[in-house]
């Protein structure tokens, strides 16, 4: 059986993040971790070729990328495609998720991807890519890759798999009908009665957990604050040199105040494509009320403002995703000494 493996720069040992730029390139046979997946898969396949790609590259110019890294891919005539392990690197698990989906729908070969359950790409891809658990680093590299090697063999012999839960990949969504021994209301019975005995029992319908957000304290003596504004309104400088995402943002950034008491038109530009940014482009004071807050600075009713704003996109944000940006900037701005935060929405 012909394996190919998709690898991001840095576990293809070219460089970090000074060459996540490196463009579409292939070498045969296996590289880094793809020495690990020809031990996994034994005698009954080999890694025929590796193909590789920057993360910045891929996450920017994707629309570009795909059809080289798919045509180096076709190359090798694969029967089945590896990528990763992604872990929980957003623009790497984004990248293996588009190159799985890519192989399957140009190609026709079938193809798997491995990386943590609360990788943003996980909610991209769920839905048409296998994917394969792993944990959030590369501390678990040697059960992923045993667990890619396993499904790598069975997709690639045309093997039908089977639910999720029994085949190790996580759930894509579908709900598939198969005959029981047993009547539904007998097996909820079964399932309510173990509930309350204490026992072990596994729902058939499990359903989406979400956090409950317990609301801060309200402001007190705000006079005496230092105040910053968050906002996932998508307002960068023009250009967006950071490359902020338009829809299911990996990333958080944070742009200067410092001299200016008002945002003039001209100056930024919106990436958030959920709403019409209109009115925000005439005075993007709408979205970071930067006039507003200066004033209040002068009036001494605020104590002071951070001469900084947070932004991400929220436009179809993974929850996991934005969690980790909400814990990220609240360490940030526990280093800068801020006492309450203004979130400007959309």
């Amino acid at each position: 059986m012909r394996v190919v493996h998709y690898l991001n720069q840095f576990f293809a040992g070219i460089g970090g993040e000074d060459r996540a730029d490196t463009p579409p390139t292939s070498r045969r046979g296996p590289v880094g971790p793809g020495l690990a997946l020809r031990q996994a898969l034994g005698a009954d396949a080999e890694v025929v070729g590796t193909v590789i790609c920057g993360d910045g590259l891929f996450a920017d110019r994707s629309d570009d990328t795909v059809p080289e890294v798919v045509r180096l891919i076709e190359g090798f005539e694969p029967d089945v495609v590896v990528a990763g392990p992604a872990f929980n690197a957003g623009r790497y698990g984004l990248a293996c998720g588009r190159v799985c989906q890519e192989v399957a729908a140009r190609l026709g070969q079938p193809a798997v991807a491995a990386m943590y359950p609360e990788n943003a790409a996980v909610e991209v891809f769920r839905g048409e890519v296998i994917i394969v658990p792993s944990s959030a680093t590369a501390v678990g590299m040697k059960e992923a890759i045993h667990a890619l090697a396993r499904l790598a063999l069975k997709l690639g012999r045309g093997g039908a798999l089977g639910p999720a839960a029994e085949e190790g990949y996580l759930p894509r969504g579908p709900r598939m009908n198969t005959r029981g021994d047993r009547s539904a209301s007998a097996r909820a019975l079964d399932m309510l009665l173990a509930r309350r005995a204490g026992a072990p029992f596994t729902t058939e319908v499990p359903l989406p957990q979400y956090d409950r957000v317990v609301p801060p304290a309200p402001v007190t003596h705000l006079s005496r604050m230092r105040l910053a504004v968050v906002t996932e309104c998508g307002l960068v400088p023009p250009g967006n040199p950071d490359r902020l995402e338009w829809v299911r943002a990996s990333k958080w950034l944070k742009y200067s105040l410092e001299g200016k008491d008002d945002l003039g038109p001209g100056e930024y530009e919106v990436v958030h494509s959920g709403y019409d940014a209109a009115f925000a482009l005439q005075d993007p004071d709408r979205l970071v009320p930067l006039d507003a807050l200066r004033e209040l600075v002068r009036r001494r009713e605020l104590g002071s403002l951070l001469d900084a704003y947070y932004v991400t996109c929220g436009n179809h944000g993974v929850l996991s995703q934005m969690a980790q940006h909400a814990r990220e900037i609240a360490a940030d701005l526990r280093r800068q000494h801020v006492d309450t935060v203004l979130l400007v929405a959309t």
